[in-house]
């Protein structure tokens, strides 16, 4: 459970990026506000509404009442999961910022774990099933899904961040020194921005951890097959960039 003693009186920003997602979010937001019963100042909550036609921003304020530091961000068109990320975590003030899918997969049980990787050095925590045993992996979203994830992530680790198991989660903590420097350099709008942040994290000397999570995809998945054909593409424009220096420290 969250202590008081694992945010050592700090701020964290919780990033939800959220696309027709009122259906579930109010769960999500639920759970949040539940774990920080305490502390309900210490919490940041930044839900940013993807172009949803469903309602989802209206759904999200309305839970003003029980997270005190609520903001709904609406982005005039959908985007994508990386442009709203992007855009959640340059408007975040804490100092660990984390985000989080608004379908819950990953639940913010999982907190203290990374905020203890954090408090021992490391810059960025990402969640990783890979690492995790699999009676703690629920997916309910069809077998293409496994096979070409599985697919995708040998080349992934080939080509971009090895030795990493795992890059797509969607729980990812970071301190605000690693966040200020990495989604400002962020180009990808779509779900290979989680490889890009990760080569950038490298690129500039950000110690990464990765921790097991316990997964529980519902059904109604945004991820398409489509969206791996689109991330390999993506993934050949981070290379790119990296080789173009875009992703660099800045010169001293």
């Amino acid at each position: 459970m969250f202590s008081k003693k694992s945010m050592h009186n700090s701020l964290l920003s919780i990033v939800i990026p959220a696309y027709n997602e009122a259906a579930r979010i109010g769960k999500t937001l639920d759970s949040i506000a539940h774990y920080f019963t305490l502390y309900p100042s210490a919490v940041e909550v930044i839900v940013v509404d993807d172009g949803s036609k469903d309602g989802t921003a209206d759904v999200a304020r309305r839970h003003s009442s029980k997270i005190k530091n609520l903001k709904v961000l609406v982005n005039e068109k959908n985007s994508g999961k990386g442009f709203s990320v992007k855009r959640g975590m340059l408007a975040a003030t804490g100092d660990y910022r984390l985000f989080m899918d608004a379908d819950n997969s990953v639940d913010i049980s999982h907190l203290d774990a990374f905020m203890q990787a954090l408090s021992e050095g490391f810059d960025v925590a990402i969640g990783s099933i890979h690492i995790t045993d699999t009676k703690d992996v629920s997916e309910h979203n069809g077998w293409h899904r496994r096979i070409l994830g599985a697919s995708a992530n040998m080349l992934v680790q080939l080509v971009a961040v090895p030795g990493i198991e795992d890059t797509q989660r969607g729980f990812k903590l970071f301190s605000a020194k690693a966040a200020d420097v990495i989604f400002p350099r962020q180009t990808i709008e779509r779900f290979g921005f989680d490889i890009e942040i990760l080569v950038i994290a490298r690129k500039n000397g950000f110690k990464i951890q990765e921790l097991p999570v316990v997964w529980d995809n519902p059904a109604g998945s945004k991820v398409t097959a489509a969206a791996y054909v689109q991330t390999l593409v993506e993934l050949a424009r981070i290379s790119w960039n990296r080789i173009l220096g875009r992703y660099s420290p800045p010169a001293q």
